[in-house]
């Protein structure tokens, strides 16, 4: 698919806010500084669509842009910030938790993990987290340009390895860069796969 129309919609505090017309969301989310909003300026092709912040924790909100006046891209505010106040990680956790739990426009999950560090504890639990709230999701490996290829393929391993000892089947996965854009037309191609689905799950297929 292509994108020809992306804009910022608006930030909401609580899942309740959020949008419930019938149109399809893809949530993203990671630890935090893991690139997400460079990741959905790179898929729009808009180099100013998301914020971009050099302080990690920035996004505490549920931010969403509305791709082609089809579906929503979510941002989601990163986990794992341990500079943020307890009770601002309490109050970022319940949010995100209710929104994947119970937002029924959510159609899939893409989560965020970088590429140059080895497996991180928060990621696997976050990840389990989601399979057992049977929450769809798929992985984004980020980054990958800082790496050399064997570099890359050595850390990615070192994850899958990890990820296999919780699942028998690993989730369907995209490598990407936000400088070089790798991955963005494979990320593309599977919106497209998951608006069909919606739109004959939704009736209108």
């Amino acid at each position: 698919m292509e994108i020809k129309k992306s804009e910022y919609t608006f930030a909401f505090p609580k899942h309740t806010l959020c949008p419930t017309g019938n149109v399809a969301e893809y949530a993203f989310i990671g630890r935090s500084n893991v690139g997400k909003s460079s990741l959905i300026n790179m898929l729009t092709e808009r180099k100013d669509l998301a914020r971009i912040s050099k302080q990690p924790g920035k996004t505490g909100m549920i931010n969403y842009y509305h791709i082609n006046e089809d579906f929503y891209l979510v941002d989601l505010p990163g986990y794992g910030y341990a500079k943020r106040s307890k009770k601002t990680r309490s109050k970022w956790e319940k949010m995100i938790s209710e929104y994947l739990e119970f937002h029924k426009n959510l159609m899939n999950v893409f989560v965020l993990i970088d590429s140059n560090v080895p497996p991180q504890k928060i990621d696997i639990e976050f990840i389990n987290w989601l399979g057992e709230k049977s929450i769809p999701f798929s992985l984004v490996y980020t980054k990958i340009d800082r790496l050399s290829p064997n570099k890359a393929a050595s850390n990615i391993g070192a994850i899958r390895r990890e990820l296999r000892k919780y699942w028998n089947d690993l989730p369907i996965e995209f490598i990407t860069s936000s400088e070089n854009g790798k991955g963005r037309d494979d990320v593309l191609e599977y919106f497209g796969e998951l608006n069909e689905v919606w739109r004959k799950l939704r009736g209108g297929g």
